[in-house]
């Protein structure tokens, strides 16, 4: 057989032979790598982990006789049709976390509040890094915070309020610079706040409610301006509030510090409303509860700027001297203000002693006021000037006897009036 023959005969054989290795290489890549077949085995190993479903809601759905992406609580995306959400939430479910989850590589959302799960939290979690929702709230989970929460770089809200986590806020959670919503009453942490809270630069609301934190409120909350919620009522901290730490916080709605032991005075930088000399600017605030703590000092007549204010509790401090009036003080009852024995003026029934001390009540008709008083000053001031310089005339007369230049003025003014 001639050698160009036999050439032409196996030709093929290179590029028959690349096409197989590639779609060896192929098939031996999918099946290495991550797709629903995953997220489906994922899934099913949670189902093994719960112990009670009281509803049976996940034997009755949950199964490889349907498609995953039609299972209860289950999202799957349109482009890679993988698992992007996953919500549990209120099912009364009992049961643990396992590993697998962490395979939900494509996860978005991961809500199962309202259940009863318990146990820790594996580290296999780190492996959803698309996640942005993270809520484990009112659960039985129960130690640390993990440190490994702060690899969550794209984490924008995160509950875990009503559980048993205890121990100190990690620091790790300071590189969540995405973070909008925090979280974390209702468990036992301790210890300060953290400092690092100041590097959530996109932070809305945190709630730190109903823990053990003590120390002192960092001043550097103050430099969270996207803030609108603060709730830290119900701990132990202590301290004054720091001087300018509601400088930049414009968008502030709701400032809840009751139940701790803070001392000192009501900042008058919570009521600064558009004046550019005052210290703070919460002209949004509609709840402020400063109540159960050990304030003293009188309540700012500033606080009247606050022209959306509806909740006010200053009750159980040491506040002392009238109750500003007028504008949303119009509207606070009796319970706002009681266990404060030196406070004085309505709506208590303690009236103050000296009304000099009594807040000018602050209404649109101030300026109004002000320019009656104005203009009748004016006119007092003018027959007062009239009065001297008449007296003064009449004394000349009566004492020169004859005013011959009183006489000539006067002559010359009837000569003139006789010749028109």
């Amino acid at each position: 057989m001639p050698k160009s023959n036999l050439m032409a005969k196996t030709g093929f054989l290179p590029p028959l032979m690349f096409l197989l290795l590639f779609a060896t290489f192929r098939a031996t890549l999918s099946s290495n790598s991550p797709n629903i077949s995953t997220d489906q085995s994922a899934l099913l190993a949670l189902k093994s982990h719960i112990t009670h479903d009281p509803h049976n809601l996940l034997p009755t759905n949950w199964s490889t006789s349907f498609s995953v992406c039609s299972w209860i609580g289950v999202t799957c995306g349109s482009r890679h049709h993988r698992v992007i959400a996953l919500d549990l939430s209120s099912m009364d479910l009992t049961g643990t976390i396992p590993s697998q989850l962490g395979n939900l590589s494509f996860l978005a959302l991961l809500n199962i509040c309202n259940n009863s799960f318990h146990g820790s939290l594996p580290i296999e979690l780190t492996n959803l890094h698309r996640l942005r929702y993270l809520n484990f709230g009112n659960n039985s989970f129960n130690g640390e915070i993990p440190s490994w929460f702060g690899y969550f770089a794209q984490l924008q809200s995160l509950y875990l309020y009503m559980n048993n986590f205890s121990g100190v806020i990690p620091s790790s959670l300071g590189n969540l610079s995405k973070l909008e919503w925090l979280y974390l009453d209702y468990n036992s942490f301790s210890g300060e706040i953290p400092s690092v809270i100041g590097n959530l630069t996109s932070l809305a609301k945190i709630s730190l409610s109903y823990n053990n934190f003590s120390g002192e409120i960092p001043s550097i909350i103050g430099n969270l301006t996207s803030l609108e919620w603060i709730d830290i009522s119900n701990n132990n901290l202590k301290g004054h509030l720091p001087s300018g730490i509601f400088d930049n916080l414009s968008k502030l709605q709701l400032l809840h510090l009751s139940q701790n032991k803070i001392s000192g005075r009501i900042p008058n930088s919570i009521s600064r409303c558009s004046i550019p000399s005052s210290l703070g600017d919460l002209s949004e605030l509609e709840s402020l509860d400063l109540s159960s703590n050990k304030l003293n000092g009188r309540i700012p007549t500033e606080l009247n700027n606050l022209g959306f204010l509806e909740v006010l509790n200053l009750s159980h401090n040491h506040l002392k001297g009238p109750i500003p009036q007028g504008k949303q003080f119009d509207t606070f009852t009796n319970d706002s203000y009681i266990g404060n024995l030196g406070l004085c003026g309505l709506p208590l029934s303690k009236g103050c002693d000296n009304d000099a001390e009594t807040p000018t009540k602050l209404d649109r008709d101030d300026d109004d006021d002000d320019d009656e008083i104005n203009w009748k000053f004016s006119i007092l001031m003018g027959y007062g000037c009239g009065l001297v310089l008449g007296l003064s005339m009449a004394y000349i007369v009566f004492t020169t006897g004859k005013p011959w230049w009183f006489i000539r003025i006067f002559e010359r003014v009837r000569q003139r009036l006789a010749e028109r």
